[in-house]
This record gives structure tokens, sequence and C-alpha cells, in this order.
């Protein structure tokens, strides 16, 4: 520290030398310093460096003010708070002074300070706060004299002014007020409309372009009166004048998608018709030398990039004609079929575009279109029941040939950007339209070759062809390639070689492809390829890099990641080379850095069917898997027992006891709830153990077993993990390892629940469902000892003094353990069920119905009949008999289910009428499970039974609908496509709880199956958005005691219908007019505190989806949003209500947090105003500073470090 003050105070000494040349070189010296991060100034020095540099910035020498300028950005960040204060004070009244060169320089300090200080310090607050207030409040009393000032310099002769004039009207009318930005509209179309052409005429038209782009929602309102004026300006002689009124069009297009609808057809018709523009240039003398310009040798072709002509500005047209065609593209997805049939084949034919700029702009815009062909989220895919090609894909596939027909030639030309443009075209290609390319391989493979091997392409130009070939290689099948092979791989090996990392990277992962296409593993029977001429370079290139030890990270991952596929898919090619190549793999194993690709590329060594000869290194590769068991990496653990998983199955005769011990050991830490999938993927291991090894595992019964055990107990565990017990507890008893027994097991599962072993903790619900499956698991595994159990079980249920927990639990395990064997020897059994049917305990119940339905799983033919007679002759029990057969139209297959189905269609039918809702909406759920298993004869009946008189069977129907829509590809799919329309019709029912039912079934199916209500919506919006609204009749007043108590009827279903809008933002928002869905997102921000928690999440995903729509309805969102941030509870209400509105608040602050997202919301004067007004209030303040922080947290979120 003494020395670092020392030679600082030396540097400071020098800064007051009279000479110039001293005072540069300490300031410079002292710069230098500065960005160093070890440098540590104590108080002293920093006060006399802030005081020195304060003071230069007043030297008479020009070139000392600048760096010490310069020098004010590294010493923000090395001195305290209040030193920067002082600067930032000094500077500002700097700005104030009359001298002119010390306020232009105090004015560069002040924004180099601004750039480096973090938003949260307080010199940064401090200049907040007076720079701020003067757009609220000060300037805005300035804002029409500005205006009036800035308006006459649009018609000035300097150019450099009038482009100055048009910046600073676009920064004036994102907060100017509306009254104000109407007169400047105005007074672009009076000078528009004057109809003289003039240099003005080009700045008015660029001035309307640069307002829009600032401020466009404003631009929408007039519209109506503009284009007419640009569209005539287009047909003027005058190419500059032109380029102004596309770049108009394309900010109005972007800016005011809604408004600019009608207009849409007539601005894509000029942009065809300029885009083609070209009078000084006869391109069809260029279709005629076509054929022999392709015979001829590279060195000789000239580039059509060459021609020029510096006067022609034609091509300016062309390309903001370009331009505007592409935000037409992007913005209108609804128009993408028509798009197809006259924007592409133009778009196409202008590949050939000779002016290398407007080419690429062209390759945007069909780049563009081709994004825009994905299909959104929630489309059918081709391969799901009745899911047919999306029209668009199939337009695109048609005009294949003529794409790489115009693109093929330009892969050999000389221009690197043109052959960029192309490669990236045909990328997005590929990947959009998989297999499309297969016919023109040929034709693209020698575009390649020469761009990885042309010494004057560029770094990028390589990757660019690396990744195209890549995705190539991807989306293709391998027979195409195969012919073309030796063409390609010789480049791609040297490009391994190449000294820049992202090349050789680039170019490991398409060698990673080419071995699984020469030698794809799925087919091997059909392969007639010979692949033994490649293999000497796929493996040697790729060793090569695997040996090297001093290249980047990335290319490491690459080598590791292409050797193990080379391993995996030629090992048998490799003869004495495989040994020394594992050895190199275990030395990676070892190696923090890489290890964990190694263990990726060893999973992938040991599942190859080919059988790759491991012994020599298994010993110490088990050792080492086994020490990644314990290490801190998440992810590593997780690689890890996923390798051992394959190890252990495909190479047990290879493995000893003594080998796996290390790893067994590890075990029992890892199963725990606090990681199920962990947990889930060692008990895989263990039980792949017990199957192919159980030597290995002699001693778990003391270690692993107890912990498995543990996590049977643990309320979190459920599916995947659950199954993995389920199988590793069968393996166990089959395989007969580590000497435990049937009886022992199935005594450590249910001890919690009996008896003296009684859990003193209260056991949660889903453990006793976990446990019944355990149990049952067993007793499939060991019929014989099964009998006793099943008897003993029968036993507890009887028996008055068993616990109610014992209970329970009997029930649930006699289900699972009837779904898996027939139980029709117990004859009591079913008095026991019903006998239960009638206890006070409702869990009982519960556990009895579900026994009852699982047993008739098993046994269909006698179990069946008896539950539909006691359906039909016992009112009292009939909800949980229903519950019983609901359980066995689950969980039966459609084959066992249908010779019954009639039966049971015409007994849910006689209930679906009921006056209790919730007996309908099981018969609901089992309507709708029973309709899957003959969806072609039951849907039918169905949709007859919408005519029903009674709204109770109506409603039944609708929800039933709604249990056939579930999230994988079914075949009722297509049938449900035809005739869901029937079914939504219901959504102007007279009935309300019809309307509601129907509002949940098509939020069902907007979530799981958006195909299916997709091409609906223009029927069914409307009355989805009717529900949204408040309707007085549905509120009455109801008396309780000496209080009056409000209840709205309507709510219930206007939160169905908020809850289909949020439903309908993340799968169909390409199908819905979002300003439309804001009119009733801004009602929904004014309604119940329910429905307003809905809106503002809403309002939160609007902003990231679509920003321009939000911006443009800003001041009618920030409204509510102020009056729930500002209102207060009466005081002595519960604390329920100030809960609710602390709650309201917070989510109100997280909806304005998402609008401040927005750059051009941040200028606005309401949210300016809104947002002081929060920060004025310590409360809101808090809350939005709280909010913000958790945001950025979430944003921030990062894996968690390897601490081993």
């Amino acid at each position: 520290m003494a020395s670092v003050s020392y030679h600082i105070s030396n540097l400071l000494e020098k800064m007051t030398s009279t000479d110039k040349d001293f005072r540069f070189m300490a300031t410079n010296d002292l710069m230098m310093e500065l960005q160093k991060d070890s440098i540590k100034l104590d108080e002293d020095s920093e006060k006399k460096v802030v005081a020195m540099l304060l003071k230069l910035l007043e030297d008479k020498n020009g070139e000392v003010q600048n760096l010490a300028v310069k020098c004010l950005g590294p010493l923000v960040n090395k001195v305290k708070e209040y030193q920067v204060e002082t600067m930032v004070d000094t500077l500002c009244s700097n700005m104030m002074s009359e001298k002119e060169p010390l306020r232009d320089i105090s004015s560069m300090g002040l924004k180099t300070i601004i750039a480096e200080l973090p938003p949260s310090s307080t010199g940064a607050r401090r200049l907040h706060i007076p720079l701020k207030r003067p757009l609220s409040g000060t300037l805005v009393s300035f804002h029409a004299s500005i205006l009036s000032s800035l308006l006459p310099l649009l018609t000035s002769s300097r150019l450099a002014v009038r482009k100055r004039a048009i910046i600073a009207l676009s920064h004036l009318v994102s907060s100017c007020s509306s009254a104000l930005f109407t007169q400047l509209a105005e007074h672009l179309l009076a000078e528009l409309s004057s109809g003289q052409v003039t240099s003005a005429t080009r700045t008015y038209i660029q001035c309307l372009a640069t307002i829009s782009r600032q401020g466009g929602h404003r631009v929408g309102e007039h519209l109506e009166k503009i284009i007419p004026l640009v569209v005539k300006y287009c047909s003027v002689e005058d190419d500059e004048l032109r380029e102004y009124c596309f770049q108009a069009f394309e900010a109005f297009v972007r800016r005011c998608p809604k408004e600019m609808s009608c207009h849409i057809s007539t601005i894509v018709k000029l942009c065809l018709k300029y885009i083609t523009y070209d009078p000084n240039y006869n391109y069809d003398a260029d279709e005629e030398d076509e054929d022999d310009s392709m015979d001829t040798d590279n060195e000789e072709q000239e580039s059509d990039d060459e021609y020029s002509d510096d006067d022609d500005m034609s091509w300016k047209v062309r390309r903001s004609s370009a331009k505007c065609l592409e935000a037409v593209i992007s913005t209108r997805r609804d128009l993408l079929l028509e798009l197809y049939g006259s924007v592409a084949p133009a778009l196409v034919a202008r590949f050939r575009e000779r002016e290398e700029n407007v080419r690429t702009d062209i390759f945007l815009a069909f780049i563009a279109l081709l994004r825009q062909t994905r299909a959104p989220p929630g489309h059918l895919a081709p391969t799901e029941y009745g899911a047919k090609e999306d029209p668009a894909l199939s337009q695109l596939k048609k005009q294949v040939p003529s794409i790489v027909k115009a693109l093929h030639k330009q892969l050999k030309e000389k221009s690197i950007k043109s052959r960029q443009g192309c490669f990236s075209l045909l990328t997005e290609l590929a990947s959009v339209a998989p297999g499309a390319l297969a016919d023109h391989i040929p034709a693209l493979i020698p575009g390649i070759v020469y761009s990885l091997t042309d010494k004057s392409s560029s770094s990028n130009m390589k990757i660019d062809a690396l990744s195209f070939l890549y995705v190539l290689l991807c989306n293709h099948p391998p027979e195409v390639f195969h012919p073309h092979i030796k063409i390609f791989l010789p480049p791609v090996v040297r490009c391994t070689e190449d000294p820049f990392y992202k090349i050789t990277s680039e170019a490991l992962l398409v060698t990673q492809q080419i071995v699984k296409i020469v030698r794809p593993l799925e087919k091997p029977t059909s392969m007639t390829f010979d692949v033994r001429p490649y293999v000497k370079d796929l493996f040697s290139a790729t060793l090569q890099r695997l040996k090297a030890a001093d290249i980047d990270q990335e290319v490491k991952e690459r080598a590791i990641s292409c050797m193990g596929y080379i391993i995996c898919h030629l090992g048998d090619q490799l003869g004495a080379d495989l040994q020394p190549t594992l050895q190199i793999f275990l030395d990676r194993l070892k190696n923090e850095i890489t290890r964990f690709s190694a263990v990726k590329a060893l999973t992938l060594i040991t599942a190859s069917p080919l059988k790759i000869d491991l012994r020599p290194v298994l010993p110490e590769g088990i050792q080492i898997l086994g020490s990644f068991l314990r290490k801190n990496q998440r992810a590593l653990k997780l690689s890890t027992l996923s390798a051992l998983t394959v190890l252990v199955t495909n190479y047990s005769d290879s493995l000893k006891p003594s080998m796996m011990e290390s790893v067994v050991n590890e075990l029992p830490a890892l199963i725990s709830e606090s990681d199920v999938h962990v947990s889930q993927m060692a008990i895989a291991l263990l039980t792949c153990m017990t199957k192919v090894c159980p030597s290995s595992l002699t001693k778990i019964g003391g270690t692993v077993l107890p912990e498995v055990l543990h996590l049977v107990h643990s309320p979190l565990l459920q599916g995947g993990a659950l199954g993995a017990i389920v199988e590793l507890l069968q393996a166990l008893v089959v395989n007969k390892a580590s000497n435990i027994s049937y009886n022992e097991l199935v005594k450590s599962l249910t001890g919690p629940f009996f008896g003296s072993q009684k859990s003193a903790e209260p056991v949660h619900r889903q453990s006793y469902y976990s446990v019944a499956k355990c149990v049952a698991a067993l007793s499939t595994a060991c019929p014989n000892e099964a009998s006793a159990t099943i008897s003993n079980f029968i036993q507890e249920v009887k028996a008055t003094r068993t616990s109610e927990s014992a209970r329970i639990l009997s029930f649930l395990c006699l289900g699972e353990m009837g779904r898996s064997m027939n139980l029709g020897g117990q004859k009591e059994l079913k008095t026991v069920i019903l006998e239960a049917f009638s206890s006070s305990n409702d869990e009982v119940k519960s556990a009895a119905s579900c026994a009852l339905g699982n047993i008739c799983v098993g046994n269909l033919k006698e179990y069946l009949p008896f539950m539909l007679k006691e359906i039909g002759s016992q009112p009292k029990r009939q909800y949980l008999l229903l519950h019983s057969l609901k359980e066995v139209i689950s969980a039966s297959t459609a084959e066992k289910l249908k010779p019954h189905v009639e039966e049971i269609w015409a007994l849910l039918f006689k209930h679906c009428e009921c006056a209790e809702e919730g007996t309908r909406n099981v018969v609901a759920e089992c309507l709708g499970k029973l309709t899957l298993v003959n969806p072609a004869q039951l849907l039918p009946q169905l949709k007859k039974q919408l005519s029903s008189g009674s709204p109770h069977a109506r409603s039944t129907v609708v929800t039933a609908i709604k249990f056939t829509i579930v999230d994988q590809p079914m075949p009722i799919d297509e049938l449900l496509k035809d005739c869901i329309g029937d079914f939504l019709k219901t959504l102007q029912d007279p009935d309300l709880n019809v309307r509601r039912v129907a509002l949940v079934m098509f939020n069902s199916a907007a979530h799981n199956k958006p195909a299916l209500i997709r091409r609906l919506l223009g029927t069914v919006l409307p009355a989805l958005y009717k529900e949204t609204q408040i309707r007085k009749e549905l509120i009455r007043e109801v008396e309780m005691g000496p209080f009056k108590h409000t209840v709205d009827d309507g709510l219930d279903i206007r939160k169905a219908a908020f809850e289909c809008m949020y439903t309908l933002l993340d799968s169909c928002l390409d199908g819905l007019d979002i300003f439309d869905f804001l009119n009733h997102v801004e009602e929904g921000l004014k309604d119940h505190y329910d429905i307003r928690m809905l809106t503002f999440i809403m309002l939160a995903r609007l902003c990231a989806l679509s920003p321009a729509a939000v911006t443009q309805r800003l001041d009618r969102l920030v409204e509510p949003l102020r009056a729930t941030c500002t209102t207060k509870v009466k005081a002595g209400s519960v604390k329920q209500e100030f809960e609710k509105q602390e709650e309201l608040r917070r989510s109100a602050m997280r909806a304005v947090a998402a609008l401040l997202s927005i750059k051009e919301i941040q200028q606005s004067p309401v949210m300016v105003d809104f947002a002081s007004l929060i920060h004025s209030n310590t409360e809101m303040a808090t809350i939005f500073e709280s909010i913000q922080k958790d945001t950025s947290s979430t944003a921030c979120a990062t894996e968690t470090m390897d601490t081993s």
C-alpha cells in the first residue's frame, strides 16, 4: 500500500509541472495504474487524485484534458462513494459555467462517470434525480417551444441540421403530450399534402419514419391520412425519396401492425414492384450466359459485384423494399400462405441481385419467411394422430428446387458476404424443413467444400459453412451423403487442425455427425456402405486433438465427445489403437476440467452394440466413477450414475464384487428426498446390479436398504422414483440378493402404520399409496407367499381394534394387489369393502372405494357386474361406487373394457342429471375416459346429448369432453377436431354453469391440444370475451345478521374466462387480436381481487410477448395499476384484508417492473410520473426494489459450484 501511495504521489507532483509533456505522461501513467485490478488507494490518495483530475479538466492542453476524462472512468470504481459525489457535484456545477470549453469537457466527464456508475450507487441517484425531474416536470412546459423551434429547422439548407432536427424530434415524441404530437403530425401532413416535391419532402418523410420508430403507437391514429401521401410519393422519379418512403412503410408496419392491416396488400405490391427496380442493368444477359459461366474456372469468373455506377442510387430503393418486405413477413404470420404465393417466388428470383448489400437484405427477408414457417407451440406434429402437414411448409417444399438453383452458383462466388448469406438461409431451410434438401445434396456439397478450402475464406466463412454442413447432416437420412463423403470429409478433417479454436470445435462437431452417418447403429443390417477407407482419417484427426493439452476447453470437450462416438460406432475397426485411446479417456476422467465430458463419452462407449473390450480399464475406471458420486456437482453425479448403470448392464461378466464395492458404499448418501431424481438414478443402478451381479450387494441390508425404505415413506415420492423402488424391491426378492426375505420387506414397509412399530409422527397420505404399490409389487413377485399377506390385510380391516391408518393402508394394499392378481377366492372381501363405505372416517371410505376399483381391474368378470348393480341400487353409496368405477375405467385396457362399454355407458347416463355436482363430475370423468375406449362410436353419442333439455346433463357432457383431451397424441384427436366446435357452442348456453364448464373445457383444449381449437378462435373469442364482463343481474345482496354481504354469482365464470385468456397467450398468440385482447385485460385490472391477480400476471406476460401493443395502450393500463398501488385498507379491517391488499400491490408492482423493461415505456411521461410516485413512497419503493431483486436473482441463477 505504501509503495502505491508513493508512486501515486510522484505522478500527482508531475501533473503540476509547467511542461505539458510531463503532465501528459504523468496522467497517462495514472490511467494505466487505475486500470489495474490490484490497485488500492488509501483515503488521502483518493482525495488528492480526485482533486487533481478535476483540476486537469481545466488544463490549457486539450490532450491532457482528454486523458483526465478517460481517467475518471476507472477511478469511479476505485474510490469511495462520497468522492464520486464530489466528482459529480463539481462536474454538474462546471456545466453551468460561462466558459464553453469547460462545459464541453465537463459534460464528457459526466458521461464517462454515468457509464461506469452502478445504478444503485449514491452518485447515480444524485444524477438520477436532477436528470429525471426535467422529463416529468420542468421540461414539459418547454415542449411546445422546443417543437416550434425544431419545425423550421426541417427546411434548413444544411443537410446536417435537418438530420439533427429529425433526431431531436424523435426524442421529443417519446415524452411529449398527445396534443403536441398531433400538432407535429398535422404539420408534417400539411407540408406533404402541398404536392410539390422538394428536398424538404424527403426530410418530412424521413421524419415520419423516425418518429414512428421512436413513438410508433402514436402515429397509428394518423396513418389513414399518411399512407396515401407516402404511396403517392413512391411514384415520383426520385430514388432517395422512394428509399425514405419504404423506410417509412417499414416503420409503420413494425410499430402499428393493427392500423396497417388494411394497407398491407398495397405495400407488398409496391415492394414487389421496386425490389426489381434496376434500370441500369440487364439481368437477362446474365441468364443467357449462365451455362457458359458454370463451365469457366473460378479464377476467371468475374463477380457481378464488380459492376458499379457511382450515380446509380436505385440499389437503395431495392434494399429498402427488401427490408420493408422483411417487416411485413416478421409481423404478419397470418398472411404466411399468401406470402408464399406472391412474395417467396419474387425473393427467390432476386437472389441474383448484383449489389451485395441488397442481396444480403433479400436473404434476410427470406430467412424471416422461413422462421415464420416454423410451427408455433401447440401445433400437432405430422406424426401425431390426425395431424396434417402445415400448408405453408408444403408450399416451401415445392419451392426448394428453385431456391437451390438460385443459390448453388452463389455458393462458389468470391464474395464472402454473399456466401455467408447463402449458408444462413440454407441452414434455416434445413432446420425448418428436415429432409427437403435430400435431392439437392450433389448441388450443395461443392459450395461447402469451396468455402472450406478457399484460401481467401475468413474464419467466420468457414464456421458458417461447417454449421450448415452439421445441420444438413442432422436433418437428412444418412444414405444421401454416402456418395459424397470422400469429397467433403478431407476438408472437414483439415479444419480440425485449424489454429483458430472455433473452427476446430465446429469441425469436430461435424466429424462427430459424420461418424454417426457413415455407420448408423440404429439400422446396421440395411447398411451396405464400406466405412473402412474413412476410419483412419476420422480417428487420426480426432486423436490429435484428444491428446493435445494446450487447447481451448471447448475443443477439449468436443474432441472427447467425438472420440466417444468414433469408438461407439467404429470401435471394432480400430484394432491396436483402441486400448491406448481408452487409457487417454482414463486420464481425462482424472482431470477435473474434462471429467464431465469423459463420463458422457464413456456412457456412449459402454452402450455401444459393438461390445467394445473395456476389461483393461474397468477396475480403475469404476473406482474413479465411484469417487464422482460424492462430488458436489449434481450434473456429474447424474451422468456418472447413468454411465455406471449402462456399464453394469453390458459388462456384468467382467465385474467383480470388490470392483463394485466403492460404488455401493457411496449409494446410501445419494438416496434421500432432498433430491428425488438423483435417488431414482441411484436406485435404478441398484436394481441393475441386483439383476446381473447380486453378489455385489451382500451388505446392502444395513446400509442402502434403510435409506430406500425411508424414501418410500416420504410424501415427495411419486412417478419415476416410486417406479424405480418398486422395480428394486421385486428384483431383491426374485434374485434373493442380500438374504432379505419377502416377509421382512413387507414388515419393514408396513411397520410405521401398525401396532408397536407405528410411527409417532403423522404419516402423509402419499406414503400410503407408495407403500401399497411396493407391497403389491412384492406380492406379484412372490405369489406363493402373497395369500397369507392378503388374509392378514382382510383381518386387519375387519378387526375393530385396528387403527384408522392400518385400515386405510390395508384397503390400499388389497386394491393394488387385486389389480395385478385375481382375488376372486376371497369371498368376504366384497362385504368388508361395502361395510367400510359406512365408516365415519372419510379417508377409510376413500381407500375402500379405491380398493374396490383396483380389485375389479384384476377380476372384471366377477366384480364389474357387482359394482354396476350396487351403483344402481345404493343411492347413498353411489358417489363412492362411481369413484371405484372411475378407477376401473382409468386402469383397464380398451380390449378388456369393450365388452362392458354399453352397460357402463347406459348406467352413467342415468346419473348424468344428478343434482349433486360432485357426483356429476365423477360421472363426467367416467364418460370422458370411457369415450377414449371407442371414440368413433361414443363421441357421436356424447354430441347427441348436447340437445338434452337438462342443463345438468349438458354440463356433464361438456365436462366429459374435457377428460378426452389429454396432452398425449390419441386416436380421438382427429374426431375431436371435427366436432369440438359443436361442444364449444355451449359457451352461449343460457345456463351459467354450462357456460362455466364449457370455458374450463376450452381452457383444457387450449393448454393440452391447441391445434384442436386454433381454427375456431374467430367464432369462440367473442363468446369468451363476453364472459369477462361484470353482469349486474348476477350480483345480489345477502343479509347475514345485521350485516349485508354482496355475492357475485358471475365471479367464477369470469375467472374461468380470464384463465382461458392467459392460456391462449402461451398456446395461440398468433390467433389473437392483441388490441382486442388488451381491451378485456384493461377491464380485468379493475375487477375483483382474484381477477386482478390474474390480469396482472397476464399484463407482465404481454410485456414480453407483445411490447408494441402494450406501449400503445400504456395510458389506459397505468391508471388501474396506480389505483391498486395507492389504495389503502380501511382501519379496523380484518387481517385477511390487509394481506390481500399487500399481495395485490406486490402483483401490480411485478406488472410495473415488466412494463419498465420495455425501453419506450421508460421514457413515457405517464410512466415516469408513476415511477416517481413509487420512489417517493417508502413503502412502495421497498416493495418495488425487492421485486426487482427477485427478478434479477431469478435471471442470474447459476448452477451450484463444485466445491469438492
